[in-house]
């Protein structure tokens, strides 16, 4: 790496360190049970809405009940996403007359949103229309974001509170979270984003004339569109002329926002946050990636907040960090010391035989190899999924970091919400490793650690690993799912694994050489997205619900503590051991014997 790297790594870390803990108390205050300065501004609004949609704010529910209103808003949000797509033919706000979506990309997209994944299998400037952009899939990502809040929240009380059956309110989890945390942070990004060129409008495309005409030649077609052949039965061409070039438009600034701020990482546009409409600078790209990681890491800082110890969040945290910066390191570093294949070429041999600007393929000019390094580890450990560089053009190791942390499990700051609350599933499996070390009952924030809490615990860390892994066997044996890959051997193999790698753990983003507009992908992807979302949630609120049923344990001497430089060892041991151990054989037959072969 160079020193250019380390200034914008570190640069970005320390604003980053900064704005943390006042974002985490900021969002304590919006989660406490009591009123406050932050709750009694927006009260009345608040209050409106459980008025009208006959919420009873009052009411503590128990795990199950949370679980049943958390799964039911979902499904019903997931018909809302399907009808919209299926009928936006005839709904107003679509200029380019786009048609409806087939069945299968359909309920892929719904379940893809309202999971939080934004898995894309289209491309939004040439199938959505404004109106299903906006009150679709934009809805959806405060709702999918929100969602994943209130299960943490109600996580960290289950934690917090003592001999209780209540874990809080969906209705009232769900409401503060979009209402005092993701609109008015994603309005202040919106206008920041808009200032540096991201469009919002709601014009038809423009057609504008080119700086340069080019000529090419096209097939010629029948009125019915088929190719015309000639005697010999060759396609016939004909010359022509590009004088215009289309440029979309739309209301994109608005869901770029919360695309970032919520993890969700869809994209108004099929290029993400490569295209310069949705990422126009490298301000805009330090702004987005700073959105990604804000709330995830505040949520720490609450986390420790409500349990009434802020040194179990800054070791959350810490653990967080500590895998993540040598990650960062690792694709940055396989990044700028380029294509292993061009070296033996004796390409750039000015430059110590390396390729003096890195490996820019796939990468845009203006953010540069360190900048499109940062955000590829930044969108995969936080469950985004956003891209402003194209991640099948990585070298092989810079495409070994993002599938790695993905899979081990969204937990390295992660989904807002989700994250924070699987590493706390490894906290738990982590204390339970603890304890049997000792020969003691094991104990996290006071409450003992037994078999239930250990199956829910285990169930959270396992079920992600083994639809990977399942899913994709599946997909390698299936020829309809093969013949997709744009890629033949170890490479072919890293497009199949990240893609069920990234639907599974809600990331979204791809190795774009696959093509996953197929009914075989469109199906077996929803399931992966709605099974591990969901799953994990409920498995988590059991765990929540059965420990704030226990009392509280007082620490004695054999109490292992949990917020010190030696736990955070051992969680980020624990969370490092079961992704190896888990993928390491897959990752062989993909990044590993890619580069292995490239090298040589």
């Amino acid at each position: 790496m160079t020193a250019n790297d380390f200034i914008q790594f570190g640069v970005y870390l320390v604003v980053l360190l900064l704005l943390v803990k006042p974002m985490g108390i900021y969002m304590t205050h919006v989660f406490a049970d009591q009123p406050n300065r932050v709750t009694r501004l927006g009260g009345g609004v608040e209050r409106f809405i459980y008025r009208i949609c006959g919420v009873k704010a009052d009411e503590d529910m128990g795990w199950k009940q949370y679980a049943i209103a958390m799964l039911v808003f979902n499904v019903c949000g997931m018909v809302a996403v399907y009808v919209f797509q299926r009928t936006q033919q005839w709904l107003p706000l679509n200029p380019q007359h786009f048609p409806a979506l087939s069945p299968d990309l359909s309920i892929n997209t719904a379940i893809s949103f309202i999971t939080n994944t934004n898995w894309q299998a289209y491309s939004g400037e040439s199938a959505m229309s404004y109106l299903t952009q906006m009150a679709a899939l934009a809805v959806q990502n405060f709702l999918s974001a929100a969602t994943g809040i209130a299960v943490l929240i109600a996580v960290v009380r289950g934690f917090a509170r003592k001999t209780t059956k209540g874990i809080g309110n969906f209705w009232v989890d769900l409401t503060r979270t979009t209402l005092y945390v993701l609109m008015p942070f994603s309005f202040l990004l919106a206008m920041l984003l808009v200032s540096q060129g991201v469009i919002q409008n709601l014009k038809p495309y423009v057609d504008v004339p080119v700086v340069q005409t080019s000529s090419y030649t096209q097939p010629v077609t029948d009125a019915a569109g088929n190719p015309v052949k000639d005697a010999s039965g060759n396609p016939e061409t004909k010359p022509a002329q590009t004088t215009t070039q289309t440029l979309p438009m739309g209301p994109a600034a608005s869901q770029i926002a919360i695309k970032m701020l919520g993890t969700n990482g869809g994209g108004f546009f099929g290029a993400n946050s490569a295209h310069p409409y949705e990422n126009p600078t490298p301000f805009s790209n330090f702004l987005e990636m700073l959105a990604i990681f804000l709330i995830p890491g505040g949520l720490c800082i609450t986390f420790g907040q409500m349990v009434g110890d802020r040194r179990q969040g800054w070791a959350i945290l810490a653990t967080m960090l500590v895998i993540f910066i040598p990650l960062v390191i690792g694709v940055t570093a396989a990044e700028q010391s380029g294509n292993p294949i061009l070296h033996s070429l004796s390409i750039d041999q000015h430059a110590s035989a390396l390729q003096s600007g890195g490996n820019m393929e796939g990468k845009e000019t203006r953010f540069g190899v360190a900048a499109s390094s940062l955000f590829t580890a930044i969108t995969t450990a936080a469950s985004c999924g956003a891209v402003n560089n194209m991640h099948d053009s990585l070298t092989p190791l810079g495409g070994l970091v993002p599938m790695w942390l993905m899979q081990l499990g969204e937990v390295i700051f992660g989904g807002v919400g989700s994250g924070l609350y699987g590493m706390l599933a490894f906290a738990v499996v982590a204390v339970f490793i603890a304890g049997l070390m000792v020969g003691r009952t094991p104990e996290y924030l006071g409450k003992k650690i037994e078999a239930y809490e250990m199956k829910m615990a285990s169930l959270a860390v396992l079920i992600p690993c083994a639809l990977v892994v399942i899913c994709t066997a599946i997909a390698v044996m299936t020829p309809t799912a093969t013949a997709t890959v744009g890629n033949p051997g170890a490479h072919g193999f890293s497009e199949i694994l990240y893609t069920v790698t990234s639907a599974t753990n809600n990331n979204g983003s791809s190795f774009g050489g696959l093509s996953a507009n197929i009914p075989f992908w469109n199906v077996m992807l929803s399931v992966c997205m709605f099974f591990a979302r969901y799953t994990l949630a409920i498995a988590m609120l059991a765990l929540a619900g059965s420990v704030a049923a226990k009392k509280h344990v007082p620490e004695s001497a054999g109490t292992l503590p949990t917020h010190t430089p030696l736990f955070v060892t051992l969680l980020a041991s624990v969370v490092i051991i079961v992704g190896a151990l888990t993928f390491l054989p897959a990752l062989a037959l993909g990044p590993i014997a890619e580069y292995l072969m490239s090298a040589h």
